[in-house]
């Protein structure tokens, strides 16, 4: 089901389309694939063409290790340039803009679920929402953190360290710290694949309950095919076959 925006993340109605969705692809591929080069020739890593993504449709991109799932995440969060084509996030030309002009698109745009949850250790689970949300927004909303953390199940965590944290709070902890920003677009690398059936399928129902309450669209890189029945919108990825040519000097 499209998630709705909130009313601080919602544009001006004319921008709106029928649903109340902004217009316009949220992700937006033209011609897109990178290459990289190895022991003197360059190696196509990732193929993906032309492909968007509507906002709050939640994809899936599924693929096996070597399909450049991680290659075109990195490029949609802006720490990579890609070697041929364009990638626009928000209608904004993330592929082309400085690395300031990056870095401020994502802040303002993008919320980040890595593999290793990236907590810090010296800060509590509440802490480490004030950061991002300060870092990212530039104030600290301690409501919207206590919102967040109570939606997550961890209000009696809120003043835990991570190292006090199960796996299970590490990653909804994780989850409420990519939201506190208020992103459109929420991205996860593998959020499951190290996750036996039953925490894999909650944790998916975590995201898709909080990314749709808060009015952010996910984009789950993964090669765990578990969960992709849960997913309508859906991107195969194999790995690129093309064949290796001589890397410019």
């Amino acid at each position: 089901m499209a998630a709705r925006l909130p009313p601080w993340q919602m544009p001006s109605p004319e921008t709106l389309n029928s649903n109340g969705l902004p217009q316009g692809p949220l992700v937006e591929t033209r011609g897109l694939s990178h290459e990289r080069a190895e022991n003197g020739v360059s190696r196509r890593v990732m193929a993906i063409g032309d492909w968007s993504l509507q906002p709050g449709h939640h994809a899936l991109l599924l693929g096996p290790s070597g399909s450049g799932k991680s290659t075109f995440i990195n490029i949609v969060t802006g720490l990579l340039t890609p070697s041929h084509g364009e990638l626009r996030v928000a209608g904004e030309p993330m592929s082309t803009l400085s690395p300031a002009g990056r870095d401020a698109l994502r802040r303002r745009t993008i919320g980040l679920v890595f593999q290793t949850l990236r907590l810090i250790p010296a800060l509590s689970v509440a802490g480490n929402l004030a950061l991002a949300q300060k870092l990212a927004l530039g104030v600290v909303d301690r409501a919207e953190i206590d919102r967040l953390i109570a939606r997550v199940g961890l209000a009696h965590r809120a003043e835990a360290r991570p190292r006090q944290l199960s796996q299970g709070e590490g990653q909804r902890a994780a989850i409420a710290r990519a939201l506190v920003t208020r992103p459109r677009l929420l991205v996860a690398d593998e959020p499951t694949s190290a996750l036996d059936d039953a925490n894999a399928a909650r944790m998916i129902d975590l995201m898709f309950e909080t990314a749709d309450a808060t009015g952010a669209t996910l984009l789950i890189a993964t090669h765990d095919g578990r969960i992709a029945h849960r997913f309508a919108n859906r991107l195969d990825l194999v790995a690129p076959q093309a064949p290796v040519t001589a890397a410019a000097a």
